[in-house]
C-alpha cells in the first residue's frame, strides 16, 4: 500500500496492488484510514491495480475521448 497525503488539497491517495486489494488486513487498515481522514475532512481516493493490459486500455480510452470531443464539437457548432 502506498499512501500519499496532500495537505494543501486535503486529499489522501492510496494505491493498492492486486494482492493488497484482496487482503482482509488491508481492508481493515483502509477503514481505519477512512475514519482518520474523514475526521480531518480530507477526501480519500483509493486506486486499485487493474487486471487488463495498460497499453491497450489507454489506447482505447484515448480513442474514445477523441471521438467524444469531436461529437461535442459538432453539437456546439449546431447551436
Amino acid at each position: 500500500m502506498e499512501l500519499e497525503v496532500h495537505n494543501v488539497q486535503k486529499q489522501v491517495h492510496i494505491w493498492l496492488t492486486n494482492a493488497e486489494k484482496q487482503n482482509p488486513a488491508v481492508e481493515t487498515e483502509l477503514k481505519r484510514l477512512y475514519q482518520v481522514y474523514r475526521e480531518k475532512q480530507y477526501l480519500v481516493a483509493v486506486f486499485l491495480s487493474g487486471s487488463q493490459e495498460l497499453r491497450q486500455g489507454m489506447r482505447d480510452l484515448l480513442a474514445y475521448n477523441k471521438k467524444r470531443c469531436a461529437q461535442l464539437a459538432v453539437q456546439r457548432q449546431r447551436v
